[in-house]
């Protein structure tokens, strides 16, 4: 079973396994069509389209964020549709970081499934080793998918908020650092981040060919990140809970186990002008700049 990442390789060698299914998760912020586009024009075979704004995300109301997520319900209907068994290995994959493939991962393992991996590297890493690909599109057959709820793995808006001061929950914000320091960006209505909260980009997870950095490496700099903190005492979040997600599959795949993610993010925070909001590099980083 393949549980955080997989390479190019060992996909290559598994294509037209039918206990595997390849989901393409290519999307772009600013262009909601952009992804499907990609897919029709060239994927990996055998790979379903999956479109974070439909598939992975539930519909907006205004307060919810940008990117809510579904009901278990609805992901279940979701997973079986695209042909997800119980049994089937599922490798998803995006342009390139796997920003948005992780947010599938982590969605299958909320609602219990643990073979799901993002390949690293993604699409650009397959195409510039001259993989095979095809355009169209494709399908499975739906399946039957058996949720079963990691009520654990999340917290809610109004938890997140319950928990601020709290010593025992460390908030990790994984926008930009303009962005979690309050400078304006078009994505955002209100600038800032939630107070306490401390920022790891990223971005920073990859190397410059969007390959996931070495484990020694991730998780230093995330031990760096939480202090006298343990993963399990950690709570990720970013835009709208697409990049935490990102976060949250490295610090898994260092070994560092049991963050959750607070899923309706910085865009459902903003929503309620009463929430408070901090400017500013992160209070710990100030302290030990002095």
């Amino acid at each position: 079973m393949h549980t955080t990442l997989i390479s190019t390789d060992t996909l290559a060698a598994h294509l037209g396994d039918p206990s595997w299914l390849i989901a393409d998760c290519r999307y772009n912020l600013k262009d909601e069509q952009w992804g499907g586009e990609q897919y029709v024009g060239s994927h990996i075979p055998g790979a379903v389209f999956v479109n974070l704004a439909h598939d992975l995300a539930a519909p907006r109301t205004g307060t919810n964020g940008r990117h809510p997520l579904p009901s278990p319900e609805e992901m279940t209907a979701t997973f079986s549709r695209l042909g997800i068994g119980d049994s089937t290995q599922v490798i998803a994959y995006d342009q390139d970081a796997g920003a948005f493939a992780s947010r599938l991962w982590w969605m299958l393992r909320y609602v219990g499934h643990d073979a799901v991996a993002v390949l690293d590297g993604g699409f650009a890493k397959w195409l510039r080793e001259q993989r095979p690909v095809r355009g169209g599109e494709e399908a499975r057959p739906p399946a039957t998918f058996t949720p079963h709820l990691r009520k654990y793995m999340r917290l809610t808006v109004d938890e997140t908020l319950e928990h601020l001061g709290d010593p025992s929950v460390l908030l990790v914000d994984a926008r930009s650092p303009e962005r979690f320091e309050g400078q304006p960006d078009p994505l955002d209505n209100v600038s800032g981040h939630i107070p306490g909260a401390r920022n790891r980009f990223y971005r920073n997870n990859v190397a410059d060919d969007s390959t996931m950095r070495p484990v020694g490496e991730l998780k230093a700099d995330f031990e760096r990140v939480l202090g006298d903190r343990s993963a399990d005492q950690t709570v990720l979040y970013c835009g709208s809970g697409v990049t935490a997600c990102h976060n949250l599959l490295a610090m898994e795949h260092a070994g560092l186990r049991g963050a959750r993610l607070f899923a309706g993010s910085w865009s459902e925070w903003e929503a309620d002008k009463n929430r408070p909001v901090e400017k500013g590099p992160a209070r710990s980083q100030l302290t030990t700049n002095h």
